[in-house]
């Protein structure tokens, strides 16, 4: 029987735990995102034919930039929380009460998710005072943001376990997720690659949730959607099947 109440309460205390900083968890996405679009965007405004694939360039990178803000607070925000409970040897407490792996998965995670779909929202709305966008595609778009708000949620979960200090967890950001989510089409068309690096981003998940995302905004897309939501399902199966079984385990959690 699931403890619905537990996974309440622990899904509220991360939600909290993000909401008690909103400035750095909901303003600086925005800042970043802001400074990002108005430097790429006043750097070609002097360039003529300044389109990619039939769409302005502003309006090209906008969905790029939203979908980067969304990966980057939802891994924060799990991979933190645990990171933080182990460091700071309250990992106890979470280990202790009547919870099963499932549970705290699905807390940890949805924390996660919250985060990334309100950093969607509000990074859009800001966006959309400078960049006025048409959402083509709603569905794909509420599917592309929470799907990939969910993988890199699972991500970050998955590196708070594995991480046993703060280097470890910057060397995962910095050398897989920042080059992932910048080498997957953010600023440019992947259309533009050599073959070979063409090839490559077919098998980056990155990409898929970036392409998906501004074909809703855009009603353009490098590659295929029904392949981007299929490789994005099964990906978010195999990490939500991996990380559960590691919490279930105690990996690196109850030593």
């Amino acid at each position: 029987m699931i403890n619905w109440l537990g996974v309440y309460t622990l899904y509220k205390r991360e939600v909290w735990r993000f909401l008690k900083v909103m400035n750095q968890t909901l303003l600086a996405p925005v800042i970043t995102t802001l400074l990002f679009l108005a430097i790429l965007t006043l750097s070609l405004s002097g360039q003529s034919g300044n389109l990619v694939n039939g769409v302005p360039y502003r309006n090209f990178i906008a969905p790029g930039l939203i979908m980067m803000a969304v990966v980057q607070n939802a891994f924060a925000n799990t991979s933190s929380s645990l990171m933080l409970s182990k460091i700071q040897g309250v990992i106890i407490d979470l280990l202790m009460p009547p919870f099963t792996g499932t549970e705290i998965t699905f807390s940890l995670v949805m924390g996660g998710v919250t985060r990334g779909a309100l950093v969607g929202l509000v990074v859009s709305l800001s966006v959309y005072i400078f960049v006025p966008f048409t959402v083509y595609h709603w569905g794909a778009a509420i599917f592309f943001i929470m799907a990939a708000s969910l993988m890199l949620a699972l991500l970050g979960l998955l590196t708070g376990i594995w991480s046993q200090s703060f280097d470890q967890l910057s060397a995962i950001t910095n050398y897989i997720i920042t080059p992932l989510s910048f080498l997957s089409g953010t600023f440019y068309s992947i259309q533009r690659l050599p073959g070979f690096l063409y090839n490559i981003c077919h098998f980056n998940p990155f990409f898929y949730m970036i392409d998906g995302f501004r074909y809703a905004l855009t009603d353009q897309a490098d590659g295929n959607i029904q392949t981007g939501m299929t490789v994005l399902i099964v990906t978010n199966c195999i990490l939500w099947g991996l990380a559960q079984e590691l919490i279930t385990r105690g990996y690196r959690l109850k030593t």
